[in-house]
């Protein structure tokens, strides 16, 4: 089939080059404008035109997919079928109808489970133990198109959102070709997804990523994992914004929010058990390990993570 590949960030890049190598004819490549990226704010092409330049394949950017000058460049290429994985727009239906097998969107959940922006960060924070990828036709409603294919994934108990992310984008991109294979020979067909079991997995804001102390240790946990490496859970101390890495449990008991400091580590007080912080990274500083960071602790009133302190800072 002739294909025109939809994709923007890092995570849609096995997908991109997997399609690129398969048995396909990969005509095109859309993704999102060129962005200000960098301290000096330089509009920066996605990684995915990166790769795409790279591949000598033709590069749609595209303001907004209902744009009639894209519509109709994307007809001139003649695409099957259209591939996406984390496009980040909203596709129109005018842009829909355009490939005779529609588009097919990768995305990193076990649908109807978790639809929306964000669902390995939400399957981390809530705990499941196992996730996935499926391939679905793409309609009007958000990820509620009818399925083709899923795998699965075991979520680890010291996963990252980065770390899972990144085996589900390696996994997804098998599952991706093999779903393009079968659309072509006419051994797969789309099944609508079950009525029952649907969440959903809205954007995590840098508010959603601040620790509540007062959480229970799992609940904090799960937070600082779910929410690295972005937005970057965080919390305040004297007054400062702290950003946290994952954490250890403890067995430990120390009220919420306040910090031991010892020799090599540093223990901080949650709803229930005590967590041991492993990299910090405090406003202006470069990221070190926690006990590092604590032997600049001087004030006894910063000898604690504060949830009420006014914040400075904004990394």
């Amino acid at each position: 089939m002739r294909l025109v590949f939809a994709g923007t960030p890092e995570v849609a890049l096995p997908s991109l080059r997997a399609v690129a190598d398969s048995r396909h004819e990969l005509v095109g490549v859309m993704t999102r404008p060129d962005a200000p990226s960098g301290r000096g704010r330089r509009l920066t092409p996605s990684p995915v035109a990166v790769v795409a330049e790279e591949l000598g394949v033709p590069v749609l950017k595209p303001a907004h997919p209902r744009d009639p000058d894209f519509q109709s460049a994307l007809r001139e290429l003649g695409p099957d079928c259209c591939p996406v994985v984390a496009y980040g727009a909203l596709l129109p239906q005018s842009a829909l109808d355009i490939p005779e097998h529609g588009w097919v969107n990768l995305h990193f959940s076990c649908l109807p489970a978790w639809r929306g922006a964000a669902p390995v960060q939400h399957a981390i924070w809530a705990g499941d133990e196992v996730t996935g990828a499926t391939t679905f036709r793409i309609v009007k409603e958000m990820d509620a198109g009818p399925t083709f294919g899923v795998m699965t994934e075991r979520v680890r108990d010291t996963d990252t959102a980065g770390d899972l992310l990144a085996r589900l984008a390696e996994g997804g991109a098998g599952l991706l070709v093999a779903t393009l294979d079968g659309i072509e020979d006419g051994s797969l067909e789309a099944r609508p997804q079950p009525g029952e079991g649907t969440s959903y997995a809205p954007k995590i804001t840098v508010d959603d990523a601040r620790v509540d102390w007062e959480d229970p240790a799992l609940g904090v946990d799960r937070r600082i994992r779910a929410c690295t490496p972005a937005p970057g859970a965080w919390t305040t101390n004297a007054g400062t914004r702290v950003k946290l890495g994952p954490v250890a449990h403890t067995e430990e008991r120390l009220p919420p929010g306040e910090l031991r400091v010892g020799k090599n580590d540093v223990l901080v007080g949650t709803g229930t058990t005590a967590v041991r912080l492993g990299e910090v990274k405090a406003f202006g500083s470069r990221q070190m390990p926690a006990a590092d960071w604590a032997r600049g602790l001087r004030e006894a009133g910063s000898r604690r993570f504060g949830p009420d302190e006014p914040t400075a800072g904004n990394e």
